[in-house]
């Protein structure tokens, strides 16, 4: 009968294949997974992981699979901006918990155009991480089309319009505004303006792209006057609004809630009724829509999916590079609040 040696926990890979008795490298195949081992020597290895307790190093595994089990979420936005919008921690816990269900680690990364040289050379040429997910980049990002002709997997939350090769995740925002300005048409609105998203970012391009067509297809000339850009911020909206009642719109879309929120408050310090003298339409269906007075009618998109999609798109993508870039596109719905001066049963009718 032959005696193994369990008497100290081996430390290497050759320490643990001389007490099992076998080579080096099948003691590798075995602990990572591979094929090719016969089912008898598979089970001798593990039961003398078990009994030594023997613990891989994870470096060292990482090292010799090629793979850290780690993915980075990279945000090219300053600290207070994704913390003060409810979309981003929405999207963010969506990739957290989607990529710790699949084990793997995730390093959130917030840069700017000032950092992400630094950034690019540290985490992405020093191979730490498997894979990224990038959210909230601007069209014009460097980083992007850097990425683009690198080797690392990436898949970026929102579409890009000059970058085909680029794998994304994104809401349906051209029908979501759409499906918001035409609700407006409907019920007898005619001056309809809206307060944009950045115009450098591609919700907001695409929103607005919505906006334009639902009007040409009713025949509603768009006025560029009542065309306002913002930030997605609540001070944008603020001021957004402001401009707007300078040229006596009888509704604006606005392409989120959280800027919704400051057009509400420049109307109510103006004296202006919503829905009475202007309605008023959001986008996102964020937790405070349903609070405002009154509760904003919005388009609701799925946030938190945005997150999960964008993992398991890169973790397919990880597998198999070789079908091209992939897309997933999210549907919106429509959620009828006060703020529009429809109630949902109405409209139904």
């Amino acid at each position: 009968m032959e005696i193994m040696d369990f008497s100290k926990r081996p430390q290497t890979l050759e320490e643990l294949a001389k007490i099992a008795g076998v080579s080096r490298s099948t003691i590798s195949r075995v602990i990572n997974n591979e094929p090719n081992v016969r089912e008898a020597v598979r089970e001798r290895v593990w039961k003398v992981v078990q009994e030594t307790g023997y613990h891989p190093n994870a470096a060292a595994r990482s090292l010799a699979s090629k793979r850290s089990q780690t993915l980075g979420l990279v945000i090219p936005l300053p600290v207070t901006t994704v913390f003060s919008d409810p979309f981003y921690g929405n999207v963010i816990q969506g990739v957290a918990e989607t990529a710790a269900q699949y084990e793997y680690h995730l390093m959130l990364s917030m840069v700017t155009r000032n950092t992400e040289e630094a950034f690019y050379r540290r985490a992405l040429r020093s191979s730490i991480l498997d894979g990224l997910v990038i959210l909230a980049a601007p069209v014009d990002d460097p980083l992007l089309s850097r990425l683009a002709e690198d080797t690392i997997p990436f898949v970026v939350v929102g579409r890009h319009p000059d970058l085909p090769s680029i794998s994304y995740v994104d809401t349906d925002n051209i029908r979501g505004s759409r499906m918001a300005v035409e609700h407006l048409i409907r019920h007898g609105r005619r001056k309809i303006g809206t307060v944009t998203g950045p115009l450098k970012n591609c919700a907001g391009l695409d929103r607005l792209e919505g906006y334009r067509n639902a009007l040409r297809d009713a025949g509603i000339h768009v006025d560029e006057e009542l065309i306002q850009e913002g930030d997605f911020t609540e001070a944008s909206g603020y001021i957004g609004a402001q401009y707007l009642l300078a040229h006596h719109p009888d509704a604006v879309f606005v392409a989120s809630d959280l800027m919704a929120t400051g057009v509400l408050r420049a109307f109510n310090e103006a004296g202006v009724r919503v829905p009475d003298d202007i309605a008023l339409v959001g986008f996102d269906d964020a937790p405070i829509a349903a609070l405002t007075d009154p509760p904003l009618t919005t388009v609701r998109q799925q946030v938190y999916e945005l997150g999960t999609a964008a993992v398991e798109l890169l973790l397919h993508l990880k597998e198999d590079d070789s079908h091209g870039p992939l897309r997933t596109i999210l549907p919106t719905e429509l959620v009828i609040r006060r703020s529009s001066g429809i109630t949902a049963r109405s409209a139904q009718s």
